[in-house]
C-alpha cells in the first residue's frame, strides 16, 4: 500500500473528501517526522513503535579499494513491531 492507496481507503472508510483524507494522512507523517526531529519516541500501541537510535562514528573500509574511510555519527529511526501486529501477520 502506498501513500495514494492509504488516502483512498481513508476517503472511503471515513467518508471524507479526498483533499481532507489527504491532509489527515499529511497531518500524521508531519506530526511523526517533527517527533523524529526531537529525538522522541512514539508508540501506536498494538501496531508499532519506533525510536532514534544513535550511533557513533566509526572507521569503515571501502570494499573495491580496501582504503580506510572515516563513518560520521548518524541517527536514524528504528520500528519495533507491536505484540498484536506481529500475531495478525502470524496467523
Amino acid at each position: 500500500m502506498n501513500k495514494l492507496e492509504l488516502i483512498s481507503t481513508l476517503k472511503d472508510r471515513a467518508n471524507l473528501t479526498k483533499s481532507e483524507a489527504a491532509d489527515v494522512i499529511k497531518i500524521f507523517f508531519d506530526s511523526l517526522s517533527d517527533a523524529f526531529v526531537k529525538g522522541e519516541r512514539v508508540e501506536i500501541r498494538g501496531l508499532c513503535s519506533f525510536h532514534i537510535k544513535e550511533y557513533k562514528s566509526y572507521v569503515g573500509r571501502n570494499p573495491k579499494t580496501g582504503q580506510k574511510v572515516d563513518i560520521p555519527p548518524k541517527r536514524l529511526p528504528f520500528f519495533k513491531c507491536g505484540k498484536e501486529l506481529k500475531e495478525r501477520v502470524d496467523y
